[in-house]
């Protein structure tokens, strides 16, 4: 073994700072709904709920045209899926009829925590 299981690294995977908000362009209302189901079906692998109800979706701006801008997080910068997750997103997301650009940011600020999920998602983990 090359490694030392016990190394951990503190650092938190790399964030998404050269991908782009769309500036300019018209919002496109109709495509926001399929956009915002689509990212419903993503879920976390430890919570057993979508990344929307757990508030992980923190900005979502969807333009004419099909360029699709997601800033989202993950509940910690340890998270196993920490460099999977943004690209789940973006497959999700390519499959909505008429996307045609998607735009994954991941951020760590402000951090995630649990008073960031729907009132439905807490109380179905029993938080409420």
């Amino acid at each position: 073994m090359e490694r030392d299981p016990f190394d951990f690294d503190a650092s938190p995977p790399a964030v998404g700072d050269d991908v782009e908000r769309p500036e300019g362009g018209e919002d496109d209302p109709a495509l926001m709904g399929p956009v915002l189901e689509a990212l419903k079906t993503v879920r976390d692998p430890e919570i057993p709920m979508d990344l929307v109800e757990l508030g992980l979706i923190y900005e979502l701006i969807v333009k004419k045209g099909g360029i699709v801008f997601v800033e989202m997080t993950l509940t910690t910068p340890a998270c196993p899926v920490a460099a999977s997750m943004p690209g789940e997103v973006e497959a999700a997301i390519l499959a909505v009829p008429g996307v045609s650009d998607v735009r994954v940011k991941l951020v760590w600020t402000p951090p995630w925590g649990p008073e960031r999920m729907s009132e439905e998602a807490r109380l179905e983990l029993g938080m409420l």
